[in-house]
């Protein structure tokens, strides 16, 4: 019984070995073939105008490393008198508000926190009044401009203290 076994045994595993045994496949030669340029692509044809881009010409009031960035003149406390570091800022916008004569402006004066509302309110009208008259000095015509005051209603910088109080000592100005 024993040889039985070993027999079929051995004709099993010979089953199994030629079950994976793989077939030789014989190379073929490749055929050359002359190249085939390939197909010209159609021109794309961009029915949509391509306007040139020019430099150069950004509106000033739109750089923020322009001299026309700086829209705030500073005043000292209880004064309504520009002061000398105020003045280019004046300068540089009336040169642009008297080369573009249909630009129009909002000249916003404020005040710290400091007094009453009324006193506030009246500062801070002196304070664009003066803006508006140095602007006009300049020539900037009178219909391109509004003063306005604020008062203590819109600081810029918040704070109880000499610095806080001197950043909201001023006049904006606000292009519309």
């Amino acid at each position: 019984m024993r040889n039985i076994k070993s027999v079929a045994l051995i004709a099993m595993a010979a089953a199994v070995l030629s079950a994976c045994s793989s077939t030789k496949l014989t190379e073929t030669p490749v055929e050359e073939k002359a190249p085939v340029a390939a197909p010209q692509p159609e021109p794309v044809v961009d029915r949509h105008e391509v306007k040139p881009v020019e430099t150069g010409s950004v509106d000033p009031l739109n750089d923020p490393k322009g001299v026309l960035a700086n829209r705030s003149v500073y005043f000292d406390f209880d004064s309504y008198s520009v002061r000398e570091d105020g003045k280019s800022v004046v300068e540089n916008h009336s040169g642009y508000l008297t080369k573009h004569g249909q630009r129009k402006i909002l000249i916003q004066g404020n005040t710290d926190e400091r007094g009453g509302t009324e006193y506030n309110l009246a500062l801070g009208q002196k304070r664009a009044e003066a803006v508006r008259k140095a602007m006009g000095a300049l020539g900037v015509s009178d219909g391109q401009m509004e003063a306005v005051s604020l008062g203590k209603e819109k600081p810029k910088a918040d704070g109880h203290n000499e610095a806080a109080w001197a950043e909201n000592r001023r006049a904006d100005i606000v292009y519309q």
